[in-house]
């Protein structure tokens, strides 16, 4: 296997002068960074819309882009938009937050400006992205017209037809908000048009793009309310049982997710298309794609609806190997990366095994008791180790914090063998380089050596999460010199070892 390494940022915590980070310059800049340092993997979050809590795991579409991602610089160089109706949008540039809340109020109004102008200008090439992907983006752009126009209400409180997605209701909506659809859609034109551009950008500078979807979707999404077939429902159109994990590492009394669970029977008997529809959609983007929650394959934890924690759930099976041998007549199953962290059982590992997918190691897992499988030593080739992902805590801050047991920070000193003359969080990402792992992927949190302030997300919490945003003036040459001395020296970047001179 080829040794890699690479870096978790996501698209919204790049730079940008607008508040959120984006397809723009910011995108480019990193992965020539990226270029620079010998990383060649990219790794972000789902890339989807997303509602209530700003989550990224919670998306309004397992299909469509975030529009908040769409570069407004490229729209004014484009003419859709001038350059004084973008300078409020500009005004939150400096901070190292995302503010969600300022950046909803203003930025949709905006998009919706340049997309009247747009509309229908780019010729055969918006034509064919519609005609391409006219199985969800009708109702998506439906479903979102809907909700700006209600205030964002979830669409199980509007009116019972247009809830019930009936045939006569979608026409008569379609109808009323012709113009928001068209609008909607052609942001999704823009987004997909300018993610091309910078895959495009990403390649030819031997960057691969490592993608995340969750396993669920969430209940106030265009896929519960376009295929309520495909899910759990009980006669009221509600969920009849939701998602979560039981009480674990993360939650005494787990953690209730409150996703909508697939009715399995239905996806079988439809030949899986949805799920081959998602991930033919995914890798069109991606380079690999990250299944998040790759248990719920072969076991699912099922909680009743109306319930206030996850504990009173119960296990229920998964679809298994029958829906990967489906997915592997349309895409390559060597894409696919299982997150398989949390509660591991013999048919998780089974269906693991079986499907040949690479799992997860989080190193920061394997201080804590006996000799863990988290540790190095126990490291596969077909594997991807991280230091910690999206839902730990910072290197430093896990070090630093004084909830950590002293007992597992001073294994963490013997067996990383940490110096302050290297820096402790070097001397994390040196042994994890070193490792047997084909890859290896490090938050930019710890490339960086930031405290746990710059934290993506913590479990089982709702206020504070995904709003990370890195500096502008941190991607140095300095930087990218160390981090491509650790990557020779332990190779993980093929170009550096053709470009070595032979003795």
């Amino acid at each position: 296997m080829i040794r890699q390494s690479g870096i978790l940022l996501h698209i919204t915590s790049l730079p940008s002068r607008f508040g959120i980070g984006t397809l723009g310059k910011e995108a480019y800049r990193f992965i020539d960074f990226l270029y620079e340092s010998g990383q060649t993997l990219w790794q972000i979050l789902p890339i989807g819309p997303t509602g209530y809590g700003n989550s990224p795991y919670q998306g309004l579409s397992t299909f469509a882009g975030n529009p908040y991602m769409i570069d407004i610089e490229q729209l004014v160089n484009e003419g859709l938009l001038e350059i004084s109706e973008v300078i409020e949008a500009s005004s939150h540039s400096i901070s190292e937050h995302v503010d969600f809340e300022y950046i909803s109020r203003t930025r949709l109004p905006l998009l919706m400006k340049a997309a009247k102008r747009g509309y229908g200008q780019y010729g055969q090439e918006e034509i064919s992205f519609y005609e391409d992907n006219k199985d969800w983006l009708p109702d998506y752009a439906l479903f979102q017209a809907i909700r700006n126009h209600t205030g964002s209400c979830a669409f199980w409180e509007w009116p019972e037809d247009i809830r019930a997605h009936k045939p006569e209701a979608v026409a008569r909506y379609q109808e009323m908000y012709a113009e928001d659809i068209r609008c909607l859609s052609f942001l999704q034109f823009l987004f997909d048009r300018q993610w091309r551009d910078m895959k495009d950008y990403a390649e030819e500078h031997h960057v691969e793009i490592i993608g995340d979807i969750p396993i669920y979707t969430a209940q106030d999404s265009a896929d519960l309310w376009s295929h309520p077939e495909l899910f759990q429902l009980g006669e009221d159109g509600m969920p009849s049982s939701v998602a979560g994990v039981p009480p674990d590492y993360f939650s005494a009394d787990g953690q209730l997710w409150g996703n909508p669970l697939y009715d399995w029977d239905a996806m079988k008997e439809s030949g899986y298309t949805w799920w081959i529809r998602r991930l033919e959609k995914a890798l069109e983007r991606h380079d690999y794609i990250r299944i998040d929650h790759f248990r719920g394959f072969a076991g699912y934890y099922s909680i009743p609806a109306g319930s206030k924690t996850a504990a009173n759930g119960e296990w229920k099976k998964g679809p298994g190997m029958e829906l990967f041998r489906a997915l592997k007549e349309h895409v390559s199953l060597e894409a696919l990366i299982a997150e398989d962290l949390g509660i591991l059982d013999d048919p998780v590992r089974a269906l693991l095994k079986t499907t040949g997918l690479p799992g997860m190691k989080v190193l920061l897992f394997g201080f804590g008791g006996n000799d863990s499988e988290y540790l190095c030593h126990h490291y596969t080739e077909n594997c991807v180790a991280y230091i910690g992902t999206h839902d730990n805590e910072t290197f430093l801050g896990w070090l630093s914090n004084p909830k950590t047991p002293k007992a597992d920070r001073e294994k963490a000193f013997r067996y990383l063998r940490l110096s302050e003359k290297e820096g402790y969080g070097w001397g994390a990402i040196s042994t994890l380089m070193g490792s047997i792992a084909s890859k290896t992927v490090f938050q930019m949190q710890d490339i960086l050596g930031l405290d746990n302030y710059a934290r993506m997300n913590t479990p089982a919490t709702t206020d504070g999460n995904w709003d990370w945003r890195m500096r502008e003036d941190v991607l140095t040459k300095t930087l990218a010199d160390r981090l491509a001395e650790y990557t020779k020296t332990y190779a993980r970047c093929q170009r550096f070892t053709e470009e070595a001179p032979s003795s």
